[in-house]
């Protein structure tokens, strides 16, 4: 790419409404119906340490001709050459690998440099921090979708490894905040408010009621127990944050990426400093992996085609994940948050996953996979296992395994009938992921290669990669309901324009539960 060229844009979603129509997506779609469900020939992809085996997908030679020209009609290689490409990041691509490129990968690039300043200068925190002994346990405010890759990585490697003790707080719950605090010393925790801009308020109200709580324990000078991180400095310098404690996430950043950033302090605080360095040392090079690797055996590029035919070629309405894997429960919210934002901004015209689902659990319970085998509806799965994840008991891991593989090929060739059960025909697409290791850099390769699969299926489907989300109109409207709870009962009956129910309610919160005329009124 030419030094001074602008980033690709992902083609917007009004020609892919033309696109539908077009000669490319017909062949495709019409290879999709026609290819075989047979698991022959064998279709392993190795990358990152990572297998991705894609045999018990739809597969002919013709698909995997149309699946190459529908790459090429939707631009999607210049897309992913843009994606890596120098130049400054933008909201609608988010550029989320130069998070983990390392410094001077483009040295040229101011932004880049600003970056991993930034992140070195988190990590030089939590150095301090370590040396000192300081703050034992850390509570931490903030929600959101960059939540869940954080809870992923403290699921798989904390424990008894932990190197803090570390309270999530997210969302508005009074309750949830009372329970995180109990039991935890003022004088040796650390809270950390991590909020992109501070709107909604939930994050900013929490962080006020841990300072009180922090004053309430005679702390007179609470900046030493406390850090952000935020693209709002000056909501977080009112906080009483010091300057030097205020981490700055970037504005082009999108949430679902933030564990490539600043935004990973609470990982670096409980786990380690070098814990982070492997996650993202996985993710780079998985990173490499859907630069350089040709489409035909492009793991990413791959598992994007084949979840684009079943939904939007088959019509499968949803896409399960069966995780095999203690450790990587949180995955599943991780994917949701990837794959289901960007569906939800592809045009009409082309369907696309309404649902991504995973049960409670590893693997999940009967009920889950009874659903899978022989409910009509059914759905596409992605298995997930670790291939030697518990070398200290090897037989309960292989049993583990076996039954995943199980599951797996009864899903593809059906099951016979039973006691009052009838056969299950199978016919079910599935996409077997397997980690040699279960390790960090495993576990961040594994976050980017689901990153990358998003990255092409949006690019497909023609979905706007960032801008605002629908969940930032919901939030505006909650801002409002929440101003309106706040007016007193002596103000009287107000019309607040909204819906008998919503009305209903908000004038119930307002009089307490008092049997005055809400009690009496009628929705």
């Amino acid at each position: 790419m030419p030094e001074n060229a602008q980033p690709h844009a992902v083609i917007p979603a009004a020609d892919l409404q033309l696109s539908a129509q077009s000669p490319q997506w017909r062949v495709f779609a019409a290879a999709a119906a026609g290819a075989s469900l047979v698991a022959r020939p064998l279709r392993v992809i190795e990358a990152a340490g990572i297998y991705v085996d894609l045999s018990m997908q739809r597969h002919s030679s013709a698909l995997a001709q149309a699946g190459l020209a529908l790459l090429q009609a939707r631009d999607v290689l210049g897309a992913r050459a843009a994606l890596f490409a120098p130049g400054a990041p933008d909201a609608a691509h988010g550029r989320y690998p130069v998070l983990r490129a390392g410094y001077g990968a483009h040295p040229e690039e101011q932004c880049d440099i600003e970056v991993e300043i930034e992140y070195a200068r988190m990590l030089e925190f939590v150095r301090e921090l370590d040396r000192g002994g300081a703050c034992p346990a850390v509570l931490y405010l903030g929600g959101g979708a960059g939540q869940w890759a954080l809870r992923l990585a403290l699921q798989a490697f904390g424990g008894p490894a932990q190197r803090r003790q570390l309270r999530f707080v997210s969302g508005g719950d009074a309750a949830a905040l009372h329970e995180a605090l109990a039991g935890l010393g003022p004088r040796r925790t650390l809270v950390v408010a991590a909020s992109r801009g501070f709107e909604p308020s939930e994050t900013l109200d929490n962080a006020r009621a841990a300072i009180d709580w922090l004053r309430r324990a005679g702390i007179d000078d609470v900046s030493a127990h406390l850090v952000t991180v935020t693209g709002n400095e000056s909501a977080a310098r009112a906080l009483g944050v010091a300057a030097a404690r205020v981490f700055r996430l970037p504005s082009w950043l999108q949430p679902r990426h933030e564990l490539w950033s600043v935004g990973a302090l609470p990982v670096a605080l409980a786990l380690s400093v070098d814990m982070l360095k492997a996650l993202r040392s996985g993710a780079a090079a998985m990173d490499q992996h859907f630069l350089q690797a040709a489409p035909a055996v492009n793991a990413p590029m791959q598992m994007a085609l084949a979840a684009v035919a079943n939904t939007s070629a088959m019509h499968w309405p949803t896409h399960a994940l069966a995780v095999y894997s203690a450790r990587l429960a949180a995955l599943p919210a991780c994917v949701q948050q990837l794959e289901m934002t960007l569906a939800g901004r592809a045009p009409a015209s082309l369907p696309a996953y309404s649902v991504v689902w995973s049960p409670a659990g590893a693997p999940g319970p009967g009920a889950f996979f009874e659903w899978l085998h022989r409910a009509p509806a059914g759905a596409p799965v992605d298995f997930i296992a670790g291939l030697d994840e518990y070398p200290a008991s090897p037989p309960a891991h292989r049993a583990l395994l076996a039954n995943c593989l199980a599951q797996r090929e009864a899903l593809l060739r059906g099951l016979p009938a039973g006691p009052g059960q009838p056969a299950a025909g199978g016919g079910r697409p599935s996409t077997l992921v397997v980690l040699r290791q279960v390790d960090p850099r495993a576990v961040g390769a594994l976050l980017a290669l689901y990153e990358h699969k998003a990255f092409v299926q949006a690019a497909l489907w023609g979905a706007a990669l960032g801008g605002a989300d629908q969940a930032q109109a919901c939030q505006r409207l909650a801002q409002d309901i929440a101003r309106q709870l706040a007016v007193p009962p002596a103000a009287g009956p107000v019309d607040w324009g909204h819906d008998s129910s919503t009305a209903f309610w908000i004038d119930r919160y307002r009089e307490q539960g008092g049997a005055g005329a809400a009690a009496g009124r009628t929705a």
